[in-house]
């Protein structure tokens, strides 16, 4: 149970911190913020308290305002798995002094700005929910919208589209026109090619990415496994 209420604890600060950056960037109007559209939509999707939302924005507004900055880093972990991790941190020295740690201790190594980021590409990603739309009725849909690649999701009964990702704020605002639910709306670092890995190898880099998102400072994480 109390395994349970940190991960919420932890999705609310990274969603929280999210919004903080969002706004800041682009203001408090989601009708012209798509990265804020995107925030409040994974609150609500995560079903995170109204007051967290609004004291997430009034931060950004304030006059001692955190000062978030948001930084990628890379690196490599067992097995030569490739990870780019997203964070958001007023010390950067803390959380590279951090990172580095959790590498070393679990077999990875924390490379160079460049090292890692040519393997992905940023990409707009979204689920759906069919419901009782057909297939291929939503795929022609989400194709209509900016979708260039969908996949289906038979367990989940959705469907996950992607796009460019300077089609993002196109795309989500052309789904929300017509009235798609969206279960998810968001830039992501999408693997370029993948690899395999054994159970026991899959093992190894799960400890090191548990203990890397388990980080104040990590927003997101990022790996090239299949």
């Amino acid at each position: 149970m109390f395994a349970r209420y940190d991960r919420m604890a932890k999705t609310f600060t990274r969603i929280g911190r999210e919004i903080t950056i969002a706004v800041k960037l682009g203001g408090t109007d989601p009708a012209g913020n798509p990265r804020l559209r995107a925030a409040l939509q994974e609150a609500r999707a995560n079903n995170m308290p109204k007051d967290r939302v609004e004291a997430a924005i009034q931060r950004a507004l304030g006059r001692n305002a955190e000062n978030l900055q948001e930084v990628l880093y890379e690196g490599y972990g067992p097995h030569g798995v490739a990870l780019l991790i997203e964070t958001a941190t007023d010390n950067p020295t803390r959380t590279v002094a951090n990172l580095r740690s959790y590498f070393n201790k679990y077999g990875g190594s924390l490379a160079q700005s460049g090292a890692v980021e040519f393997l992905f590409q940023r990409r707009g990603v979204f689920k759906v929910p069919l419901g009782t739309t057909s297939v291929e009725d939503m795929e022609l849909l989400l194709i209509d919208a900016g979708a260039d690649d969908i996949e289906f999701d038979a367990d989940e009964h959705t469907l996950v589209a992607y796009c460019a990702f300077e089609d993002f704020g196109r795309m989500q605002r052309t789904l929300e026109d017509q009235g798609v639910e969206l279960l998810l709306a968001q830039l992501q670092w999408v693997p370029l090619s993948t690899v395999s890995l054994t159970d026991e190898q899959m093992d190894d880099v799960a400890r090191l990415i548990e203990h890397i998102e388990g980080d104040d400072d990590v927003q997101h994480v990022y790996h090239n496994i299949i």
